[in-house]
């Protein structure tokens, strides 16, 4: 909408300023301010049209902003930072009704109930919750038409490697069993106010169609015991999950076959055979 533009809306330094919204190390807080840079994040998350966008952890509104220019049908942003909101009141004034604002900690939010269907995230995620939040919606991946979301650029590597590279790990393979993963953007540090220690980067991730069949729980179980002995083989690390060389066999993977080596399929079956053993 073009009322909620930047050249409709005092500068954001100004915003940040006049409610004295010093990012708080304890909430996470990196606040991005390039509009250049957020509405390539937001071009990224598109098609937007008729989709209600959920943000989590907007701050003084740098991506909301890039988020109304869009064409998403409403945006629902969730915030815990009380000086937050205040700033983000002066958006939603001009919003057309576009923006709603929850004050809460996303990690207790329901975002299915808060937003009707076709629903997307798109979020620079607070450092300290990214982790929890993603296996949460990954859980319940087909409840959203995707999520564009930003994360410590480490943490971004980890659910993008592919077998065999050293980042490839359990987030790496929940990651692209439930979804389809890319990478999008690197962010530095200079960016944000104040700069975090380390680089940043925006991850898509897309529902698929059709999973390799398998139970979260199974899937977890396999992950936590092979990745949680990772240099050791398989024979040796699925060793707490009981029959470890029949799980193999029944899967067709080699016993000397270490955790990185395996990709997404491998994992799903030794899942399906351990769910199978009840």
């Amino acid at each position: 909408m073009a009322d909620a533009g930047p050249d409709h809306l005092p500068p954001l330094r100004e915003t940040i300023a006049r409610h004295g919204l010093g990012a708080r190390k304890s909430l996470g807080q990196h606040f991005l301010l390039d509009l250049n840079l957020t509405r390539r994040i937001v071009r990224a998350a598109a098609p937007l049209a008729g989709v209600t966008v959920i943000e989590i952890g907007p701050g003084p509104g740098g991506l909301t902003r890039a988020l109304l220019e869009s064409d998403a049908a409403a945006v629902v942003a969730i915030e815990r930072d009380d000086r937050c909101i205040a700033a983000l009141e002066e958006l939603r004034s001009v919003a057309g009704g576009r923006l709603s604002l929850i004050a809460g900690d996303a990690l207790e939010a329901d975002c299915e109930a808060l937003a009707p269907a076709p629903r997307a995230i798109v979020a620079n995620l607070p450092y300290n919750i990214a982790t929890p939040l993603l296996i949460g919606w990954l859980k319940r991946i087909k409840a959203y038409r995707s999520l564009t979301l930003m994360f410590q650029k480490e943490v971004a590597d980890r659910l993008t490697a592919r077998p065999g590279n050293k980042t490839y790990g359990r987030l790496s393979v929940m990651a692209q069993w439930r979804a389809v993963v890319r990478p999008v953007l690197t962010i530095p540090a200079r960016a944000f106010t104040p700069p975090p220690k380390v680089d940043s980067a925006v991850v898509s991730l897309v529902p698929r169609d059709d999973p390799e069949p398998a139970e979260w729980a199974a899937m977890e179980r396999i992950g936590a015991a092979a990745f949680g002995q990772r240099r050791k083989m398989l024979r040796q690390s699925l060793k707490s999950l009981g029959d470890a060389e029949g799980l193999l066999t029944e899967t067709g993977l080699p016993p000397t076959a270490r955790a990185e080596e395996v990709d997404v399929a491998g994992f799903a079956a030794l899942a399906r055979a351990l769910a199978a053993r009840g």
